[in-house]
């Protein structure tokens, strides 16, 4: 038994889900998600005492299908929780003369480089800029993620200095510079 699979996933009184076929769609204040089931999953939709609730279950529990039952669930509590709360990733720039600003749904970059590095957001994607620290936000945690790592790409932080972007609770290892020679 998936010790993760068989848990019920509540929906908060915001989100109302709907399930057709083998695709669930969850709508809630942050927007809309839908994910299509592998086919061997099932999920069902109750009401159990004024709480709507979602159950995920397998063609069978005792193979493979113990792996994809966890995956499934997960993965319908990730969409719950995006459209009710959102997800929200924190970049960190640091260097001397490396600057970022917003100009619609297009990221500016200055980042050291002989030209400016332009990152159009995808739909769904907002990102706001406050002193050195990049905001990322949405409803999908897979699209937020993929974006903060493109972004962060553009300019790792280096071990030396420290210079470029780096994840707000991520502890980068600083080497030493060159030592000087001793006699």
């Amino acid at each position: 038994m998936s010790r993760i699979g068989k848990k019920t996933i509540f929906l908060p009184a915001s989100v109302t889900a709907t399930i057709v076929g083998n695709t669930v769609s969850a709508q809630g204040p942050k927007g809309a998600l839908s994910l299509v089931l592998h086919p061997r999953a099932t999920a069902t939709l109750s009401v159990n005492e004024g709480v709507s609730q979602i159950d995920v279950t397998v063609l069978d529990p005792d193979r493979e299908d113990r792996a994809i039952w966890g995956t499934m669930r997960a993965l319908i509590a990730q969409m719950v929780k995006g459209v009710s709360e959102g997800y929200v990733k924190a970049l960190e720039l640091n260097g001397v003369g490396f600057k970022m600003s917003m100009q619609g749904t297009t990221l500016m970059l200055s980042l050291g480089f002989s030209h400016d590095v332009t990152f159009v957001l995808p739909a769904g994607i907002s990102a706001k800029i406050e002193a050195n620290v990049l905001t990322i936000s949405g409803s999908d945690a897979a699209l937020v993620g993929k974006v903060a790592a493109e972004i962060r790409s553009q300019k790792k932080p280096e071990p030396y200095k420290g210079k470029g972007f780096r994840y707000t609770d991520e502890i980068i290892r600083r080497k030493a510079g060159k030592a000087s020679k001793s006699e």
